[in-house]
């Protein structure tokens, strides 16, 4: 995505958030084939040997495994925006269905930061005047930990400018 002027001035920094998935159109199917073919292979060895009330419960498996491997899938539609300008940070969320939530954060009160959960990865944190937010729920540690060292960067730099003078250089 390119940087677009944000409403309020120029663009400092920004971050597009999207879901990892590793499989495409023509993986899904490929992978609900396969399942296909194994549970009717299973089915099938199990009414040879007279367990045929067991095929109903072998069929229910599969409908949620098929249901749960497609709403994996449409969840891969979801995004997450942030767009830090000179007056604040502007949080778009888009979800699997298409509908969009922002939030705008105060550019002046704004820290970013990592909070370590036990035996999870750590949450990086929006605060601003009290108020709480998590961002990049579906990164990694380590990304989580690069998007934290960038934005805290950038906010940095946002807040302490450089000018360059020509008259004092040497």
């Amino acid at each position: 995505m390119s940087t677009a002027e944000a409403p309020d001035g120029a663009v400092r920094f920004e971050a597009v958030i999207v879901p990892h998935r590793s499989l495409g159109p023509a993986g899904l199917r490929w992978v609900v084939g396969s399942l296909l073919v194994l549970s009717g292979m299973i089915s099938v060895g199990l009414w040879y040997l007279g367990a045929w009330p067991v095929i109903g419960f072998t069929g229910l498996e599969l409908l949620l495994v098929v249901w749960l491997v497609y709403r994996n899938a449409a969840g891969a539609k979801a995004t997450e925006m942030l767009l830090l300008s000179d007056t604040g940070l502007l949080v778009v969320r888009t979800d699997a269905s298409g509908r969009r939530w922002e939030r705008r954060l105060d550019g002046y009160w704004l820290r970013a930061g990592l909070q370590d959960r036990a035996g999870r990865a750590p949450a990086l944190v929006l605060q601003d005047r009290g108020k709480r937010m998590e961002v990049g729920a579906a990164l990694g540690e380590d990304e989580k930990r690069q998007l934290a060292a960038a934005l805290q960067d950038a906010i940095h730099r946002q807040r302490n400018p450089v000018f360059d003078n020509p008259q004092l250089r040497d």
